[in-house]
């Protein structure tokens, strides 16, 4: 059970059903392609983080993200609704405490898409996590994905890949790597690592 839980202001403790599953990897890498196909094959639900970033072009409020403005989430902050919070290219981004509380009591594996500070955070924190590092399978496959993207001009491009370096440089942290070449290979390995912890914690 997550350290967490039972600390909530005017409530009792909160038993858990399934497990906090922390999928990261550098921007581009396929974070929500892989998630959207382990919901699809095998029922898990997705967190829903919150971000100051504008929405792209699809994306739909308390859907894909919670969208606040930076005072509205530094509010929240100060109000301790986040598990864990950073800010990356220049946006903010959090994990809302009460929403993946209330996830996790309801299916057997909740998918936090978050970068290496974040799941560093939740380590240091003592959240019980099974955390996955996404690795692409190469920088010039990554360059071409956040370019599919269309949305990034080639000075932030240029930071994503820098920025990537830096987060495989901290994938030995992680419980698992997974390299993203065949997103169904993919989906296939991350749904076996999580049914396989599952049925080590005896919660499947």
């Amino acid at each position: 059970m997550p350290p967490w839980w039972g600390s909530r202001k005017g409530g009792g403790a909160v038993t858990a059903r399934g497990i906090l599953v922390v999928l990261s990897g550098p921007s581009g890498v396929g974070k929500t392609v892989v998630s959207e196909g382990l919901q699809q094959k095998a029922g898990f639900v997705r967190a829903i983080t919150a971000t100051t970033r504008t929405p792209r072009a699809g994306e739909q409020d308390g859907v894909d993200y919670l969208f606040l403005d930076r005072a509205r989430f530094e509010q929240r902050v100060e109000e301790g609704g986040f598990l864990e919070h950073a800010e990356v290219h220049g946006n903010l981004y959090g994990s809302p405490r009460d929403g993946i509380e209330q996830q996790l009591v309801q299916t057997r594996a909740v998918l936090l898409l978050i970068d290496v500070q974040g799941a560093r955070k939740l380590r240091q924190d003592g959240v019980d996590t099974l955390q996955i590092f996404l690795e692409p399978p190469g920088l010039e496959e990554l360059r071409r994905r956040i370019e599919m993207r269309g949305v990034e001009n080639e000075e932030m491009v240029d930071l994503r890949l820098r920025n990537a370096l830096s987060e495989m440089e901290q994938k030995d942290g992680y419980d698992h790597c997974v390299v993203n070449e065949v997103l169904d290979d993919t989906v296939e390995e991350v749904a076996s690592i999580i049914e396989e912890e599952l049925t080590r914690r005896g919660e499947n």
